[in-house]
């Protein structure tokens, strides 16, 4: 199956192939999930889409990525239906989640966001799919462990308020989260890592590796101000140089490595409410992609895979 996913991955490194010229097979079962050729092919045209880096890679790296996504979706599938009757939430906030993504990307209009979508044979309604998945997993997990996320607002404030600088630093940044396999040491994970990443770049390092959402973005985090970093973090990125990663660092539910992207200083945000109510939601989220790991990684055990 693997020498075939080959044939199929020169022709769409080539010119995306038009998939109705593709014999379609079943290729894997996730419980009663099926995972088709053409299936892992517009994986590999959808991570292409989003990270065009990923085409550097060689073919095996190609194939595990572009599988083990599409397993991790029809895993994500499996449990959400567990709760929801259908796959799907509503068009206006659709609309407005396919806008974030594009303006992501750097692209302009929805017009734009076609065109783009058409060089990977891909259709809006399929972005659409995927974004409704993540989504909906992203709603299970919240309302999961909502009761678990610990914030503390008055801490928040202290800081904010007793930061007498009027300037502040702000860090680009990518991730790689990881977990260790029961059956590889840790410093060899780590070495593996520390290889894809010199060989292949940080971006295709976090698409092959990372087990975090911002995987299928090459790990990248964006824009993310000092203060919404735990402080022994925060710590580590500002003794990094441009470019340059941290250790691997424990974290719940696996390891963390980040990367510095890009530094600069900004005013700081002189309304203490506003502050205060961002510095909120950029900590919830953090809790809670940490829940979404541990989580994952839970249900996954009692899941059947199958390759066929």
């Amino acid at each position: 199956m693997k020498k075939f996913f080959f044939l199929i991955c020169n022709l769409i490194f080539l010119n995306f192939t038009n998939l109705h010229a593709i014999e379609n097979k079943i290729e894997f079962k996730v419980n009663n999930e099926i995972i088709t050729t053409i299936d892992i092919i517009k994986e590999l045209n959808f991570l292409a889409a989003l990270n065009p880096k990923i085409l550097k890679l060689d073919k095996d790296k190609v194939f595990n990525i572009s599988k083990n996504s599409i397993i991790k979706e029809k895993i994500k599938i499996i449990e959400i239906l567990k709760y929801k009757k259908k796959i799907e939430i509503e068009n206006e906030y659709l609309e407005k989640l396919v806008k974030d993504s594009y303006i992501k990307i750097n692209l302009s209009s929805e017009d734009e966001f076609l065109k783009h979508l058409s060089k990977y044979n891909l259709e809006l309604k399929n972005f659409k799919k995927k974004i409704t998945i993540e989504t909906l997993w992203n709603q299970l997990i919240f309302s999961k462990f909502k009761s678990k996320i610990n914030i503390d607002t008055k801490k928040i404030k202290e800081e904010i308020i007793n930061d007498k600088n009027n300037k502040i630093l702000s860090f680009n940044l990518s991730e790689i989260i990881f977990n260790n396999d029961k059956n590889q040491f840790l410093d060899s994970k780590i070495e593996q890592i520390k290889n894809d990443i010199n060989l292949n770049g940080f971006e295709n390092a976090a698409m092959i590796h990372s087990i975090s959402e911002t995987a299928n973005l090459g790990g990248e985090i964006g824009w993310i101000n000092q203060n919404s970093i735990d402080q022994k973090l925060s710590k580590k990125i500002k003794n990094l140089n441009i470019g340059e990663f941290t250790e691997p660092m424990v974290i719940p539910g696996g390891f963390l490595i980040i990367r510095l992207n890009e530094l600069k200083e900004i005013d700081k945000e002189i309304d203490l409410d506003k502050e205060i109510e961002k510095q909120i939601i950029i900590k919830t989220n953090q809790q809670l992609n940490q829940f979404s790991n541990i989580y994952y990684n839970k249900i996954k055990k009692d899941i059947k895979i199958e390759k066929l």
